[in-house]
């Protein structure tokens, strides 16, 4: 398996490090904004091909698939791209930015039948797995999740505190990752409200954001997201189970009383962005769709346009 990477970011390097460890992939190409950095990263990964255009990635017949870590507002364009080039793509989140990109990324993977996977990372953490799998078992369901999604991020840079050249957004980004997570637990969602607070005079965007989701099982969501917080970083959920409460962090998770639950035999890594890509990996090989495919969480992407019409009204 011959991958491509554009976007040798901060993101961009993890899934470089988890590409290393998945049996018989060759990471080929690396794409990145400045030649500087895509030769720096070629080098140390070991990829024979550099540029600053994904075009020239597209064009090599050594490229079988393509992982996207660039800027948001490029994902659902450069997604199209590389399936009409006839490569497999993995798109990390947010597929795209609107809900009319998203239907033209979904209605191209259809036309091709080529893999097209969306990063929804939290499907993939082993945290969550964990509680996918006790839910699926009938042990436990979902009666509401409490969400807290918090930075401190009042300039534009990224998760090594390198300046960046797009902006990232509390809704089309972040709560994605919570609104896919929701449905995957508790079901599609039938109600969802937003609200937001001032907005950024630099950055253009809200810095806080508070949605309420409701599934089609009864269960509720909140999700509180804020680039203003000046404190823990990160995303924490909160399940509240009929048969129990659970803390997930990433790949950690503790019951409510704070003890630890060991989730170090879930899979094969501990590592939710190894896995994810994995998946990827697997599904082309074996020709099937991967979980986390562009069509499996479409309709979050539905919602996040609802959610925008409503905050702009």
């Amino acid at each position: 398996m011959r991958i491509a990477l554009a976007g040798a970011g901060a993101f961009g390097e993890k899934h470089l490090d988890g590409l290393q460890k998945i049996d018989g992939v060759e990471i080929t190409s690396i794409i990145s904004r400045t030649a500087e950095q895509a030769e720096a990263v070629a080098e140390k990964y070991g990829a024979k091909h550099h540029s600053t255009e994904l075009e020239d990635a597209l064009a090599r017949d050594d490229v079988d698939a393509v992982i996207l870590c660039t800027p948001t507002q490029m994902h659902a364009e450069q997604a199209i791209a590389c399936m009409n080039a006839g490569k497999h793509v993995q798109v990390e989140i947010p597929l795209a930015d609107s809900w009319a990109d998203s239907q033209a990324v979904l209605a191209k993977q259809q036309e091709t039948g080529l893999v097209c996977m969306v990063g929804h990372t939290r499907r993939f953490n082993p945290s969550h797995q964990w509680v996918h799998n006790r839910i699926t078992a009938g042990e436990i369901a979902v009666q509401q999740m409490d969400v807290q999604t918090y930075f401190f991020r009042r300039k534009n840079i990224n998760a090594k505190g390198q300046p960046r050249s797009w902006t990232d957004h509390l809704l089309w980004h972040h709560a994605a990752h919570t609104v896919d997570l929701f449905a995957y637990q508790a079901g599609k969602i039938v109600q969802a409200h937003a609200v937001q607070g001032p907005i950024h005079p630099e950055l253009g965007i809200a810095m806080d954001m508070s949605i309420q989701l409701k599934s089609e099982s009864g269960a509720i969501c909140t999700l509180s997201l804020s680039f203003n917080n000046d404190g823990p970083l990160g995303t924490f959920f909160r399940y509240i189970c009929d048969n129990g409460t659970y803390i997930a962090r990433y790949d950690d998770l503790v019951n409510g009383k704070e003890e630890p639950i060991d989730v170090s035999k879930v899979d094969v890594s501990m590592n939710g962005i190894e896995l994810q890509d994995r998946e990827f990996v697997a599904a082309i090989r074996e020709g099937r769709e991967p979980n986390s495919s562009v069509a499996q969480v479409f309709d979050c992407y539905r919602v996040l346009g609802q959610l925008e019409t409503q905050l702009a009204g």
